[in-house]
């Protein structure tokens, strides 16, 4: 029985020893073992043993516990570790020290030194990484790691002068980042006259802050952070700066490293390291006295040291020397002071401060004292005095920040300055006038031009207007023609519409420049074809586009909204198709299965009564001659329209057939006797129509399709299927199977009767209309024109495209 309680007894208390290790406190009645931690309430902080790397010794530290680099930032012993020992524990005494004991001896490693009753007292870790300890019966903190800093300064902590206790909350440096003993750098508060931050190596200062300013250090320009804020007290009692964060899940320190480096981090938690957020002491102008008495350092300089004015080096070489006078002082004989700007201020450990003064008080202060070298605000709202007596030292010009400082000087540098002064206001009076004068004449012709140009820009419009609307290049266009009124858009309306032609807005680009997509202020959406200035269409091309498509009103036909012709613009303005161009679905493996065979019938058709209406129909015979899947543009509906006239020619009402020497069109779609030798009819089109229409079935281009053999094209290839019997076999996939395959194969044999190697065998646009749409007999079929198949020009054709020979063509139409 007693062995049992025994036994309860000790699992008990190994029980409470265990709970002492995952909490946040350490009480009188359980200790801290090594290898054992207790860990901050938010779990930000942790405190137990540690080696740093490369050490056996062992030292009870404070680290950051969401930090997966290890990253001590207090230590107890720094100066007293435990030798190659794992039986250290930490626990109350019988005084109400927190005390570390090496397992070997029973005399204490370290102590936080005091005396009180330890009923009601525990130690704890906060999650601002202070270590106090409390006592339950007073509610006050009794002592706190936070008034012994190592090397690290956390939000929260103080840098400064506690005058009421004579004591300091200073940093010093690890001896090196295996060792966290004392090392030799020292980071404290100088409160001497006006309170500065002060790095010292032993006894020597290396780095100073420069004075607060009221806002911030004085040589430390850009404090100003989002995440940080910073408390500066100075009352008769304590002198100290601390800051804070605003956002807790940020991790921020400031450490004094080995080197005497101090530099502000914050944890990057993606690249797990600590990144310098700032680095107070780097480069050569930071380091303290840089430039000696009088001179003064600037750091965007070749030379970067230089003297205070009235003083000059005392030789050549000016790394070494220290500043002297040019000449005698002469007090009260027309000395006075000169005005830096942008400077970090000297030293105050041998200036005065009186905060009641203004800077005039200053001034006379300074003047009727011959002891007195300079002089400035103490704080940068103007308020306050800092009188210096004696060198001026550690002066740094800074680009932006700083302060004002007056410097003392004699009557003939005074004189000297005064005269420089005023020629340098001459010369920038001068000046001024010389821009001024320059940006009126500037402005002026530019406003000659300008008008000049407006004026030019309007003739050449309205001359462009009247050739493109009453000068029309055909005779057959005159004999059709009637009065008709195309609005004409200023460029300006134009700009508005498509948003100043952005990006956003724009749909595609052909040869002869780029399409945007606009909107009218009436809600009507336009697509603004925008002719580039270096493009092959001119203005004959301009003028056959405007000409035709205002002329021709049919369902099948694209519509001309209006043009634009201003300046150096010349633009068409079309309805806007919101479905894009055939070519955009019918040769993609994914939106082809869009288009059904109905849907494909219906598209045919209406092309076949396009094209009709272009032949026979309008009261103008029209020659398209660039038919092609990426100039028949979708509406919403999916009801074909013919775009892109720029290359179309008219016909007179008893003309048949025309030549050129230009031949111009698209590779693949041309008839034989056209690319070959130029000739051109409206059989020419039902070639082009032909190739279409087998493209529309089949979904694959003409050219090229067939990659191993980059001669074989979709003419050759479909006359193949026809002759072996297996026609059906041409039809795209994407259609599926459930489509009238009489009706297709009438379809099909109509298309390669279209693209018969003689126009005379090819049939009209009227008898392709009859034959899609009746059962009657189609004749018999002769073989096809192979046009790739020789080597009229087909080599320059790239087998995945059919671009333009006359390099254009009206850019594809997609809807946003």
């Amino acid at each position: 029985m007693v062995s049992m309680i025994s036994l309860l007894l000790l699992s008990a208390l190994f029980v409470n020893h265990l709970c002492s290790a995952t909490n946040d406190t350490i009480t009188p009645n359980n200790f801290l073992r090594d290898g054992e931690t207790i860990v901050s309430n938010g779990g930000t902080f942790a405190l137990g043993f540690f080696s740093p790397a490369n050490s056996q010794k062992r030292y009870v530290g404070i680290w950051f516990n969401k930090v997966s680099v290890k990253t001590v930032v207090w230590v107890a012993n720094r100066d007293n570790p435990i030798n190659n020992s794992s039986t250290g524990v930490v626990k109350i005494d019988d005084k109400g020290s927190l005390v570390i004991i090496d397992g070997n001896s029973s005399d204490p490693v370290w102590s936080t030194n005091v005396s009180i009753p330890i009923k009601g007292l525990f130690y704890k870790l906060m999650e601002s990484g202070n270590l106090v300890l409390y006592d339950e019966n007073r509610g006050d903190f009794l002592w706190q790691s936070f008034d012994f800093p190592t090397d690290t300064f956390l939000p929260g902590m103080k840098l400064g002068l506690n005058l009421k206790l004579g004591t300091s909350w200073s940093f010093r440096s690890w001896k090196s980042p295996d060792d966290p003993s004392t090392g030799i750098f020292t980071l404290s508060m100088d409160g001497t006259a006006s309170p500065e931050m002060v790095i010292k190596k032993a006894s020597q200062k290396i780095w100073r802050s420069g004075p607060w300013n009221g806002q911030g250090w004085n040589s430390v320009p850009t404090m100003r952070s989002p995440n940080l804020n910073y408390n500066f007290m100075n009352d008769p009692n304590e002198i100290y700066f601390s800051y804070s964060v605003a956002d807790t899940s940020v991790f921020s320190r400031m450490v004094l490293d080995y080197l005497g480096l101090a530099r502000r981090e914050i944890w990057d938690e993606n690249k797990r390291q600590w990144n310098t957020f700032r680095s107070y002491t780097d480069g050569d102008c930071n380091s303290y006295g840089k430039c000696g008495a009088f001179g003064s350092c600037n750091s965007n300089n070749v030379q970067i040291c230089s003297c205070l004015p009235g003083f000059e080096f005392k030789s050549s070489n000016k790394e070494s020397q220290h500043c002297v006078r040019k000449r005698k002082l002469l007090c009260g004989q027309g000395d006075g002071f000169l005005k830096l700007e942008k400077v970090k201020l000297p030293d105050t450990s041998n200036a005065t401060v009186h905060m009641g003064w203004s800077i005039k008080d200053c001034e006379v202060e300074c003047m009727n004292n011959c002891s007195c070298t300079g002089y400035s605000s103490a704080y940068v709202d103007g308020s306050g005095c800092l009188a210096w007596f004696g060198d001026l030292v550690d002066v740094r010009e800074f680009t932006e920040g700083g302060q004002e400082l007056f410097v003392r000087v004699d009557a003939i540098e005074l004189e000297n300055s005064e005269r420089h002064s005023s020629l340098a206001k001459k010369k920038l009076v001068l000046l001024c006038v010389l821009i001024v004068v320059g940006f009126l004449i500037f402005f002026s012709a530019v406003y000659y031009l300008c008008k000049k140009a407006r004026k030019r820009g309007l003739v050449h419009r309205e001359r462009l207007r009247k050739e493109i609307l009453n000068s029309p290049s055909s005779e057959a266009y005159k004999e059709a023609n009637t009065k008709f009124e195309l609005p004409i858009f200023n460029l300006n309306s134009v700009m508005v519409a498509t948003e100043n032609f952005s990006l956003a807005n724009k749909l595609g680009e052909g040869g002869f420049g780029p399409v945007y997509k606009g909107k009218l202020p009436n809600g009507c959406e336009i697509a603004v074809k925008r002719l580039s200035k270096n493009s092959g269409q001119g203005v004959i091309e301009f003028k056959t586009e405007v000409d035709l498509i205002a002329k021709l009103q049919h369902r099948n036909l694209v519509q001309i909204i209006g043009c634009c012709v201003e300046e150096e613009e010349k633009m068409l303005i079309y309805e806007h198709l919101p479905n894009k161009s055939l070519d955009f679905l019918l040769f993609d493996k994914t939106r082809s299965t869009l288009l059904d065979w109905k849907v494909r019938c219906d598209i045919i058709l209406g092309i076949a009564r396009g094209v009709l209406y272009l032949h026979q129909d309008s009261r103008l015979r029209i020659i398209h001659r660039d038919l092609k899947a990426s100039n028949i543009l979708l509406d919403d509906k999916m009801n074909p329209k013919i775009s892109d006239f720029g290359m179309a020619r008219i016909f007179r009402g008893d003309q048949c057939q025309a030549n050129t020497r230009r031949v111009v069109g698209t590779y693949g779609y041309m008839a034989p006797e056209y690319a070959m030798d130029g000739l051109f009819s409206i059989k020419s089109d039902v070639f082009s129509f032909g190739v279409l229409l087998l493209e529309i079935i089949s979904g694959k281009k003409n050219s090229g399709f067939y990659h191993e053999d980059p001669t074989m094209n979709l003419i050759n290839y479909a006359w193949e299927l026809w002759k072996d019997g297996r026609i059906l076999e041409l039809v795209d996939p994407s259609m599926g199977t459930s489509f009238p395959e009489q009706e297709v194969v009438r379809f099909i044999k109509v298309g390669i009767l279209c693209v018969q190697e003689k126009a005379k065998d090819r049939p009209t646009m009227h008898n392709v209309i009859f034959m899609l749409g009746n059962e009657t007999p189609i004749p018999s079929l002769n073989q096809p024109a192979f046009v790739l198949t020789s080597n009229h020009n087909s080599a320059n054709a790239s087998a995945g495209s059919a671009p333009s020979l006359n390099e254009m063509s009206i850019t594809i139409f997609e809807g946003r």
